[in-house]
This record gives structure tokens, C-alpha cells and sequence, in this order.
């Protein structure tokens, strides 16, 4: 064979690769940067970009100081600006007025504060006597004999021992040089005294011009933002929108809560009798805003100005008292109650914050502190290059909680592993949870933290972890099953029933540790469950011939990305011995939904699932017998008062129809599915009036479907949000007629509370492909549905008063 030279001109050309350079006319391969390289380059960058900012907040502080302070003056006054445009005011009328108010409460606040420390300097003379005698009745407890009195005089002794040393007389050789400063001048005074008087001035003057041009060119600047954060005009609205929100709602929930302790504390101290008590409460509403010290440094003059003017210690302890029952109601009463939303701030956050700006730009820069810091958390959420800042400043944990328990397990640290699922428990259970709340939340720690932490092990196990982490972990994980088990036991379980289900791991350890996790749940359910404590395909033939007869199912839980031979070995020895008994596999590391349907077709179980919600539901299907049906008989009374509160709403009225269709279709657009709908349980029968899934039926608010083939009507019983990504995998829904007919996959529904917080009905969205929904999409669908319920009861009540109108017209 001729092999032709790879230089040839005869060799067809081809093209440089991406990285070669030509240089002078010689093809040379440039060599690739090193990744450790370019990461020390990125971090090197980081830094002396950050020195730059820094420096630049430091130099340019005579500038920035002011712009903040308007931005944020801005942020508090732009909704009053914004509703009284919502009244028909001019723009340039709204901003004139709000800015008036403003100057005219600052500056009567001022002259205030300037004559009460007049009247204060004038009077604190008299006091003179006062601290003179209550100091030298504090000295005389300090001077008596004491357990310190031997140190004391050991200290004298070295003290007096060091002044021999020192000579008495200077050397009169020394010539003595006295510094005898130059006197200032009345023109030198007087310029000192307006450089004080007028800076301050002329810095509100700024910062008050700031807030007009920025109230004006709201819109517009709003727009220049916009294009510095990018091209996605989506992601930058959000980012504003939540700055604007999360700043403004922060102030003005702050000034709310200064004010609730300033006005007390001016009234409580003028009860007391302590001079100027109404400035010490207004320097209390402005020192809170400062974190941490502004309250003790409010908390100082008072008690101090006591101490002087009562010959008496009791205005002072009656001082204390009231301050510190201000403190305890202010930080455990007012501010969780007003509190609506958080800044996101950790609280060594916030203090290393108002460490760094207190530094750069001083006492002003302590008070912005908070405001400034939330607004770069925020852009943290939105900037992936300061996804940093929200890890090192948010108060939100680091790790996922699935995360933290596996973390723990691995540390050796069982007693934490419980605390967080202790914490993940209760974080959502209300505070009397009912026995059905708290099991369903205890599965739910299994599903969403302790599966998935031990799915990460699993897939870690010969790659990531140790020898030790993997000692660690097993003994952990039995620690933990038997800890958590004896916590969350309840009482009314039957310890000695005989088992319906069987779980059992299939290949190792944590297979095991799973299945007793799965037991716990079911008997936490009141389905008699039991765990096989071994390996089952070490010993399956031992262990599948010592069952029971009651045992109707059988789960074998698996770890691994490709269980096909476990499950093809393990279901043909099952059904060699229990050819009836159902079979389910939970395949707990395979995340593909159609490997999992393809294992079940391959070797006839009855169910393969990869998570413990849809392990729970396949149990309960086949443990359904001959005619039993999903939907537990409802309570009478409850149904009761849920009918009556239909009525009473008018949910029915023909007048509604219109509503119905809008809610409808603004719910299709928001979340671009085909299907939205709107439901009322009554009775038998589930209403869902101008419903796009109604069949024909002539008035669009007489459709209805029955309760029995309804998902609202679980939903309603149930009394909280429902999520079903894929209907097919759900067997308590995939059989419903009016689901098929339509091809629905996807649902997720809210339940209609009225203001009794009975449940009426739901407001769900549907769709023909499965879908998945964040929290967001959640909180927004849950807004749709109480705007819902308060756009019906404003219906209702402009309805009875045009009736009783008509009924004062026709009467004689």
C-alpha cells in the first residue's frame, strides 16, 4: 500500500485548529493556559478588582455618602409619592409635597432637639451636687475593706518602688522649652465655626436634591439599571424589584418599630420625671436605626441624666426597668410582628458590615450599613460573579439540609444529624400539628433530606469517601435510624401487629438502613410493616421462607445506577416463592423515568419507584381491596359548615362567571399551561364552573364532576397545597375519566380558604406534559387564589347591599 506523506503538496488541505497562531508565516500551536493557572489569574483579578472598589468607597466618600443616603431617603418615601399619584396628583406635585412634609418634619424635629439641649445645658449645673454626692456614697463602698485590699497593697508597694527609681528633681542642666500656640483669630473663628455649621447643612442640601432628581427620573433610571445588569430584561426587573421591595419594606418596617419604642420611652421617662424625656425618646427612634449599638448608646443619656438629677437611686432603677421592658417587648413582640420580610442578613453579617463601612465612611456609614449590604445580597441572587457574597453574607444556610445530614453523618456527629432533622420536622409542622401532620412530615425528612443525603454516599462510595468516612457513615446512619425511630414513635401504633409489608436491602448496608426507614413510615401509618436487618441477597432463601403469612407486599430497596441484575435475581426468587405477593422495587439512585417503567415491564413488578412519596403510593394502592375507594368518608359537621360557607359566599351566582373566566386565564398565561380551573366541593359533587375541561353542558356554571373522580376533593380534605408532576406515576389519579379523556399529566392545585379558613375549594392548574413547579410559581398561584376568594367576597358584599337598597326602594 502507498502511504502518502503527510506534508505532501498533494494532501488536501486542512484547516488550523482553534488555538494555532500563524507567526511570520510558520504555523505555531499556541499552548493552552493551565486551568490552576487561569483560576489564580480569575482570584488575582477578584482581589484587585475589590481594592479598587474599596479605594474608590474610601476617597470617593464625600460624593457617594450623600447618594446613598438620598437613594435610601428615596427607597422610604417613593410609595407615599406613588399612591398619591394613584389619586390623580401631578408627578412634580407629588414629589413637591412628599419632599415638603419631609423637610418640615426634619426640621421641627432639629429646632426641637437644639432647644432641649439648650434648656439641658443651662440646668445641668444645678445637678452638680447630686453626682457629687452619689459618687462619694459610691466611693465610700469602694474604699472599705474588701477581699481585694491585699492585692491592692501589693500593688501600692511595686508601684512606690518604681517611683524611687524615677529621680524627683529634673536635671537643671535640661533647659525647660514651654510650646506656646499661636492664637486663633475672630476671622479664623468664625470661618472654623461655619465650616461646622455649613457642611452639615450643605450635605442635606445635596442629599436632598439627590432625592428629588431621583424621585423624577425614577422610570428612567430604573431603565439605566436595567441595561447594566444585561440584556435579560427579566432577571434585571426582578433583581430591582426585590432591591426596591426588600430596602423599602426593611426601612419603613424599622422606623415603625423606632417609633413604637421612641414614644413609649418619651412617655414612660416623662411619668418618671427624667428632664427632656420626649428628645430622649426622639434620639431613641434615629440611634435604632444603627444596629447593635445604637440601642445601649439611646439607652445611656437617660439613665445617665438620672443618675443626676435624683439625689435617690429610684428614678434611675425605675430608668433601667423601662428600658429593658421596652428592649424585651421591641425585639420578642413588635419586630417579629412587623417584621414582614428579613434583609436576608446573617447576624455576624450585619456586624461585620457595620464594621467595614464604619471604617470607610464613619458613624454615617454605620447606619447604612444594613440597607447597603442587603442591596448587594440581593444583587448576589442575580450577578453569578458575587454568588459569593450571598454564601458568606445570607442568612440562609449554606448547605441544602440533605446536605448538612450527610455532612454530619460523615463528621461523626449523630447529635447534629438529629438536630437537623429535628429542625426540618417542626420547621413546617403548625403548632398543634395534628398526629396525621407530623407522620406525614416525618416522611417527608425521608424523602427530601435523609434519602438524597444517602444517595450522595452511595454514588461517592468508591470514588469520594474514605475507608473512615465509610465507617463513619454506616454506624452513623444506624445511630441515627435508632434514635429517630424512638423519638417519632406514636402511641397509638401496634407494636405486635402481623406484618403486611416487608422491607428488605437488597445489596448492602445503607439498602438496609433504607428499608427500616420505609418500615418506620408505614408503621407509623397504621400499615403493619417490618425491616429485615440483613443483606437479602446474602441470605434471601433463609430469610423469604421465614415470612409471614400476612405479608401482602414485598419492597426491596436498592442503591445502585444499574439494578437490573439485583432486580432480575431478586424477582425471580420471589415469585419462585410467592408468586402472589406483590412486588415493588425501590431503586432509590436511578433518577430516568423510563428505565424505571422499562424494569418494571422486564420483570413484572407491580411497582418501580425512585422516591419514598411515590413508594408510600403505590403501598396504599395495592392494599386496596375489591370497591374500597381513596376518599375517606368526610366529616358530617365539617361538610356542613363547608356548605353553608359556599352559600354564604355566593360562589354560585351567574353574576361570578365573568370573574371565573378572567382568574382562568390569567392562571393559563402566568404559568403557560393549557388547563386552569376553579373548584367547590358541596355534597356529592365537585363544581367547576366556566372550567375548560367541562364538557358541554349548556350553562358553564352548572359543570360539576363527582367528588370520587375529582383531585380537588383530595385536595380539600387534605387542606394543603398538592403538586403531581406526572398523573401516570400516581396511582391514586391516573385511572380518573375525565383526567384520560384529556390527557392531563400535570396538577397543581391551592386550596379556597374563606376567612374562617375553611376549606371551599381549589384553584389548580393543568397541563398534557409533566411539568415541575419552584416555590415561587407555588407562592404566586396562592396569591391568585386568595385574590380570588377576596374579589368574591367584595362581589358578594356589593350584591346584598344593592338588594337591600331595592328592598328600602320597594318598601311603602
Amino acid at each position: 500500500m502507498d502511504h502518502k506523506n503527510k506534508n505532501s503538496t498533494n494532501a488536501p488541505y486542512q484547516p488550523l485548529p482553534k488555538n494555532d497562531k500563524t507567526v511570520d508565516g510558520i504555523n505555531s500551536p499556541v499552548a493552552t493556559v493551565p486551568a490552576s493557572l487561569q483560576k489564580i489569574i480569575s482570584i488575582t483579578a477578584g482581589f484587585i478588582i475589590s481594592a479598587l472598589v474599596i479605594a474608590a468607597l474610601y476617597w470617593g466618600k464625600d460624593i457617594l455618602i450623600p447618594l446613598a443616603l438620598a437613594i435610601l431617603l428615596a427607597f422610604l418615601v417613593d410609595p407615599l409619592v406613588m399612591r398619591l399619584r394613584k389619586r390623580g396628583l401631578p408627578q412634580w406635585l407629588s414629589i413637591a409635597l412628599v419632599v415638603t412634609l419631609v423637610l418640615g418634619v426634619l426640621s421641627g424635629a432639629a429646632t426641637y432637639l437644639g432647644y432641649q439641649l439648650g434648656q439641658l445645658s443651662q440646668e445641668l449645673p444645678q445637678y452638680h451636687g447630686t453626682i457629687q454626692k452619689k459618687l462619694n456614697s459610691v466611693r465610700q463602698y469602694s474604699q472599705g475593706p474588701s477581699v481585694w485590699d491585699g492585692a491592692k497593697n501589693t500593688l501600692d508597694t511595686i508601684e512606690g518602688s518604681i517611683d524611687k527609681t524615677i529621680p524627683e528633681e529634673p536635671d537643671p542642666s535640661v533647659q525647660k522649652v514651654k510650646v506656646v500656640g499661636q492664637e486663633q483669630s475672630t476671622a479664623e473663628a468664625a470661618l472654623e465655626w461655619s465650616d461646622r455649621v455649613l457642611n452639615p447643612l450643605a450635605t442635606a442640601g445635596i442629599v436632598f436634591l439627590f432625592v428629588i432628581l431621583i424621585l423624577i427620573n425614577r422610570k428612567d433610571l430604573h431603565d439605566r439599571f436595567l441595561k447594566m445588569l444585561g440584556g435579560n430584561l427579566n432577571i434585571g426587573t426582578d433583581a430591582l424589584d426585590e432591591t426596591a421591595n426588600r430596602i423599602g419594606t426593611y426601612l419603613r418596617m424599622q422606623l415603625t418599630v423606632n417609633l413604637t419604642y421612641g414614644i413609649p420611652m418619651a412617655a414612660g421617662l416623662w411619668f418618671i420625671g427624667v428632664p427632656a424625656a420626649i428628645m430622649w425618646g426622639m434620639v431613641a427612634v434615629v440611634m435604632r436605626f444603627v444596629p447593635y449599638v445604637g440601642p445601649m448608646i439611646s439607652a445611656v443619656f437617660p439613665i445617665t441624666l438620672a443618675f443626676a438629677v435624683d439625689p435617690g437611686w429610684n428614678m434611675v432603677l425605675w430608668t433601667i426597668g423601662l428600658i429593658l421592658l421596652l428592649e424585651l417587648i421591641s425585639n420578642n413582640i413588635i419586630e417579629p410582628w412587623l417584621y414582614g420580610e428579613s434583609t436576608g442578613l446573617s447576624a455576624l453579617a450585619i456586624i461585620l458590615a457595620a464594621t467595614f463601612w464604619t471604617t470607610l465612611w464613619g458613624p454615617i456609614g454605620l447606619i447604612l450599613s444594613t440597607p447597603l449590604t442587603a442591596c448587594l445580597l440581593v444583587l448576589s441572587n442575580y450577578v453569578p460573579a458575587l454568588r459569593f457574597l450571598k454564601i458568606l453574607l445570607g442568612s440562609e444556610p449554606a448547605l441544602a439540609p440533605y446536605e448538612r445530614f450527610y455532612q454530619r453523618l460523615v463528621a461523626d456527629d449523630v447529635q447534629d444529624a438529629m438536630d437537623v432533622a429535628n429542625g426540618y420536622i417542626q420547621d413546617q409542622l403548625p403548632k398543634k400539628a395534628t398526629p396525621e401532620q407530623r407522620v406525614r412530615r416525618i416522611y417527608q425528612f425521608y424523602d427530601q433530606v435523609a434519602i438524597p443525603a444517602i444517595r450522595i454516599f452511595s454514588r461517592g462510595h468508591n470514588t469520594e469517601a474514605s475507608a473512615e468516612h465509610r465507617l463513619r457513615l454506616h454506624l452513623g446512619l444506624k445511630r441515627f435510624n435508632h434514635h429517630f425511630q424512638q423519638t417519632y414513635s406514636l402511641a397509638n401504633v401496634n407494636a405486635n401487629a402481623l406484618a403486611e409489608v416487608w422491607c428488605a436491602g437488597a445489596r448492602w448496608e445503607v439498602d438496609v438502613q433504607v428499608s427500616e426507614m420505609l418500615a418506620h413510615s408505614l408503621n407509623l401509618r397504621e400499615i403493619p410493616a417490618q425491616a429485615y436487618t440483613e443483606v437479602l441477597i446474602q441470605g434471601q432463601s433463609e430469610a423469604l421462607l421465614a415470612l409471614n403469612s400476612t405479608v401482602q407486599i414485598i419492597c426491596i430497596s436498592i442503591f445502585h445506577t444499574a439494578p437490573e441484575a439485583q432486580v432480575r435475581l431478586l424477582s425471580h426468587r420471589i415469585r419462585e416463592y410467592y408468586p402472589d405477593t406483590k412486588l415493588i422495587f425501590a431503586l432509590w439512585s436511578c433518577d430516568d423515568v423510563q428505565q424505571l417503567d422499562q424494569i418494571k415491564a422486564q420483570f413484572d413488578a407491580d411497582a418501580v419507584v425512585n422516591n419514598m412519596n411515590d413508594l408510600l403510593l403505590s403501598i396504599d394502592a395495592l392494599r386496596l381491596r375489591q370497591g374500597e375507594k381513596w376518599l375517606d368518608e368526610p366529616d358530617l359537621e365539617l361538610e356542613e359548615k363547608r356548605v353553608k360557607a359556599l352559600d354564604e359566599l355566593g360562589v354560585f351566582d351567574a353574576q361570578n362567571l365573568s370573574i371565573y373566566t378572567q382568574y382562568i386565564e390569567e392562571a393559563r398565561q402566568a404559568f403557560d399551561v393549557k388547563y386552569a380551573q376553579i373548584s367547590w366541593v358541596k355534597q356529592d359533587w365537585v363544581y367547576t364552573p366556566a372550567s375548560p375541561l367541562a364538557q358541554d353542558v349548556g350553562d358553564p356554571m352548572k359543570a360539576r364532576q363527582s367528588k370520587h373522580d375529582s383531585i380537588c376533593s383530595h385536595l380539600v380534605y387534605q387542606n394543603e397545597s398538592l403538586i403531581i408532576e406526572d398523573l401516570q406515576r400516581d396511582p391514586r389519579f391516573a385511572h380518573l375519566p375525565e383526567l384520560l379523556h384529556n390527557r392531563i399529566r400535570f396538577y397543581a392545585g391551592v386550596v379556597l380558604r374563606n376567612r374562617e379558613g375553611i376549606a371551599l375549594g381549589s384553584f389548580c392548574i393543568l397541563d398534557r406534559l409533566p411539568k415541575k413547579l419552584s416555590e415561587d410559581d407555588m407562592s404566586l398561584l396562592k396569591g391568585l387564589a386568595n385574590d380570588l376568594i377576596k374579589v368574591l367576597s367584595d362581589e358578594r358584599t356589593r350584591v346584598k347591599k344593592i338588594q337591600e337598597l331595592d328592598n328600602l326602594t320597594d318598601a311603602p
